[in-house]
């Protein structure tokens, strides 16, 4: 018998269309790009990550013996939602902090504040909702609400406002469809830390409209030079609210993939929210176990944070370099970051026109060895900053910027030579 003819070439398997759509070159091109040299034995700097325990951190020795005294409990699956004494340590953490109609109900533990983010988003979007988010953003929260069916609106917060969202122009935004407004304080990927009376602003829009808020306060012990982080959760009071926070920043504990997520507000208004919450962590299981057990030691334990970022401590003095090299810049400026791990410096002005951040970030990788993340990979309308993480050595951030202003000068001082100033100013009035 003859043997069956082969099947003919199949095409490609189609992926969803909707990735088209989204935007996350921190992960993407250029650092697939990366791995390629690193391959052919180049060394790079790596700044496009907030990794600390890539820059030499460790997470407190008092967390690490967190774990290790309870890791012979760490095999069974526990709750959906998160140990229950962990998640009354958290519940506990944001009562002190003035949050209402908070308990360990509301509170869930999840893979990193980044799975809660999908969860969070999946629970409240129908197709065609839509959501409030910052530009600058973090794409996580973009894609996150595309991919989930809904349609991200972009409230800007220009560099002119030291990256502050203007509370008019955001509520002129709010549609029949909307649904949330995304916070990200301290911001990330601007460094912007949010006063008081702004996020009281906010917090009207929110109650005047019925809209949730979805506040991602992953960096809110990292703040510098006097800046004050204000957790919105107490200023919302009774308005249905969503606090985002974790272990991986503040703690230097990435890859435990430990983040929780606190509903606070009406509990009438948000009972079938955070029920369809419990739902879709169900159907996950649960949350990586072993770390979980060091939630307790990090909000009642030692502070480790402050003294890295007070004058002197090594996260405080990246950021004086950062700063200090932008300022000494013959083509850069910066809104120097109150707080976060992260700093978004942007061409000057006069030199901005036709200023490619992508092709910038590939010549500085290719040429110089330094990975950055190019300004558009935020979802901004313009082409002409960049981000680079604080979390190096004060001496290499140096050392960075004289690398970066070697591919600003071949790329900018060559065109200045062809062009006068005067003539360039003149073109951006």
């Amino acid at each position: 018998m003859p043997a069956p003819s082969p099947a003919p070439m199949s095409a490609p398997f189609k992926t969803r269309e909707r990735l088209t759509e989204v935007r996350y070159e921190i992960r993407g091109e250029l650092a697939r790009r990366a791995r390629e040299l690193e391959a052919q034995g180049r060394t790079l700097i790596k700044l496009n990550i907030g990794n600390p325990g890539a820059f030499g951190f460790r997470a407190p020795e008092h967390l690490q013996r967190a774990i290790a005294e309870r890791i012979h409990d760490t095999d069974p699956y526990t709750h959906q939602q998160g140990l229950p004494a962990a998640r009354e340590v958290i519940a506990a953490h944001h009562i002190a902090r003035g949050a209402r109609d908070v308990s360990a109900e509301r509170v869930f533990v999840g893979n990193g504040v980044s799975e809660l983010i999908d969860i969070a988003l999946r629970a409240l979007l129908n197709p065609g909702d839509e959501v409030l988010v910052p530009s600058p953003d973090y794409p996580l929260w973009s894609a996150a609400t595309i991919l989930n069916d809904g349609r991200p609106v972009f409230y800007q917060c220009k560099e002119t406002d030291g990256f502050l969202p203007d509370p008019d122009a955001l509520e002129a935004l709010v549609s029949p469809r909307t649904r949330a407004i995304v916070l990200i304080n301290p911001n990330n990927p601007t460094g912007a830390v949010y006063p008081r009376a702004l996020l009281e602003r906010i917090v009207a829009i929110a109650a005047r409209h019925g809209l949730l808020l979805l506040c991602d306060e992953i960096y809110d012990g990292i703040t510098f030079d006097g800046a004050a982080f204000e957790p919105i959760a107490p200023i919302a009071g009774d308005v249905p609210c969503v606090s985002f926070g974790g272990l991986s920043k503040v703690h230097r504990a990435c890859g435990w993939r430990v983040g929780w997520a606190v509903l606070s507000g009406d509990e009438a208004r948000s009972r079938d929210f955070r029920n369809a919450m419990d739902l879709l962590g169900a159907l996950r299981l649960c949350a990586n176990v072993p770390g979980q057990f060091a939630i307790e030691a990090a909000l009642t334990g030692t502070d480790t944070i402050s003294a890295l970022c007070a004058p002197g401590g090594r996260l405080h003095e990246a950021r004086r370099a950062v700063v200090e090299a932008c300022e000494a810049s013959a083509y850069l400026r910066l809104v120097a970051p109150a707080g976060a791990l992260y700093a978004f410096p942007g061409i000057a002005e006069a030199d901005a026109q036709g200023f490619d951040d992508h092709a910038f970030a590939l010549e500085l990788m290719e040429s110089e060895g330094v990975l950055v993340v190019p300004g558009n990979s935020f979802n901004v309308p313009y082409r002409n900053h960049f981000r680079v993480t604080l979390l190096p050595e004060p001496a290499q951030l140096r050392e960075v910027f004289a690398r970066i202003e070697r591919v600003l000068e071949r790329q900018i001082g060559d065109a200045r030579k062809v062009v006068p100033l005067a003539t360039r100013r003149a073109r951006t009035a």
